[in-house]
């Protein structure tokens, strides 16, 4: 069968997805690059938030639309907590909920009557990350969350905290590293909470990767500040734990933050940042901002914005607060109107876009090992323009002749000034 994968939203369901495609590549399968060249479709879905909702149901549509004759498998949030709407969507063979994931691939075989050919099974791994033009892998270490913060959906589709064995890790990323892969981040729902019901932790994890691996750039998925042990920043001591840190904040008010059910107020949130500039040299932090949360007067909003901006982040990911069905949040009174919601995300999109030139600004005249990422096979011969990212995760692009041979290279380049739209750094290799 030829099998083609798609996902939506975060950076664990990618890890899923490449997960899928080695088994289905195990078991004889081909992954193909395009929709309409497969016989099997699978798409893991997101639920993070309404419009997440919405761009899940529309991608269901457009596969069936796309190639009617395709089986089409559906997994992820949105399918976990609305299974009855996602069966009954037009071309949908099967739902595989969040708990049976790691069964996707036989259960997809099984139920949909898949023909295998184990004498055309590979090696996988190469051809399902590579051929997505991605030099870096994701790896899921935990799932679920223990805590209830009131805005969040996921942890209703997620379920309890599992966290996998150190081992299997282990053997996940040095099988990754054997193929090619020079990067990993390590994604869960609940990062921080990962050992939570193994008797270990996140720092035990990093330690162990970093003397039983040679993978020679490891990052870390968002983590909830709260989660961060005392001497945490001493990792990075270690230059093969790359320098980011995505730190969701929510919000820069108390009052709202209680109302979340946050468990890092504002002082904590800073001392944190500080301790983290103060030990880790050029380190990037970026977070998440829920605009117009419920009750969100304007003053919460205005004390908001000053810690905001006074504490400075390398990127904002901004959120419209959007009510989830099945959310403590969603219940709250004094829900804001859609016009205020957007202009306070106007202004912090505004303020973001500021504080990113600010940082990238600081990067500029900087010497820096560059991960180059692209997919080979569209890179011709005339010079191209290829993008990676530095170890604080800033991107960069170059134009070169040799795209070919630095894709999937670390190499050192000169950051030499920030490019025209103002996203990124062009650099000379």
């Amino acid at each position: 069968m030829r099998v083609n994968l798609k996902t939506l939203g975060c950076r664990l369901n990618e890890a899923e997805l490449e997960n899928w495609a080695q088994n289905f590549q195990k078991n004889g399968h081909q992954i193909v690059k395009a929709t309409d060249e497969a016989d099997l479709v699978v798409l893991n879905t997101c639920a993070v938030t309404g419009e997440a909702v919405r761009k899940s149901r529309q991608s269901i549509r457009r596969i069936h639309r796309g190639n009617p004759k395709a089986k089409l498998v559906v997994s992820g949030c949105y399918a976990s907590l609305k299974p009855e709407e996602v069966a009954e969507s037009l071309g949908v063979d099967l739902v595989v909920l969040n708990q049976n994931k790691d069964q996707l691939v036989t259960l997809a075989e099984t139920e949909l009557d898949l023909k295998s050919m184990p004498q055309l099974s590979t090696e996988p791994g190469e051809v399902a990350l590579f051929s997505r033009g991605r030099q870096r892998a994701f790896v899921k270490v935990q799932d679920g969350c223990r805590y209830r913060c009131t805005f969040c959906i996921v942890t209703h589709a997620r379920g309890e905290e599992r966290s996998r064995p150190i081992r299997d890790i282990i053997e996940e990323i040095n099988h990754l590293h054997n193929q090619g892969i020079q990067e990993v981040i390590l994604t869960g729902v609940h990062l921080g909470g990962y050992g939570s019901d193994l008797e270990q932790n996140l720092a035990e994890l990093v330690k162990t990767i970093l003397s039983e691996t040679t993978l020679p750039r490891l990052r870390l998925g968002s983590l909830e500040p709260w989660d961060l042990p005392e001497d945490f920043f001493q990792l990075f001591k270690n230059s093969r734990l790359m320098p980011h840190l995505h730190l969701p904040l929510q919000s820069g008010s108390d009052s709202v933050l209680r109302r979340m059910a946050r468990r890092c107020k504002t002082e904590e949130f800073s001392q944190i940042i500080n301790e983290a500039r103060r030990v880790v040299p050029n380190i990037n932090i970026t977070t998440d901002i829920i605009v117009g949360f419920p009750g969100e007067s304007e003053g919460e909003w205005q004390e908001s914005y000053r810690f905001i901006k006074q504490t400075g982040f390398g990127h904002i990911h901004i959120f419209t607060y959007s009510p989830r069905e099945g959310t403590k949040a969603s219940t709250l009174p004094n829900q804001l109107t859609q016009a205020v919601k957007k202009e306070r995300s106007q202004k912090l999109h505004q303020l973001a876009s500021a504080m990113k030139h600010a940082f990238l600004g600081q990067q500029v005249g900087r010497e820096e090992a560059i991960l180059w990422e692209g997919n080979i096979d569209s890179i011709g011969s005339e010079n191209a323009t290829i993008y990676g990212y530095t170890p604080n995760y800033t991107r960069v692009s170059t134009a070169t002749k040799n795209a070919a041979k630095l894709i999937n290279s670390v190499q050192i380049a000169c950051l030499d000034e920030i490019s025209a739209e103002g996203g990124h750094i062009e650099s000379t290799v």
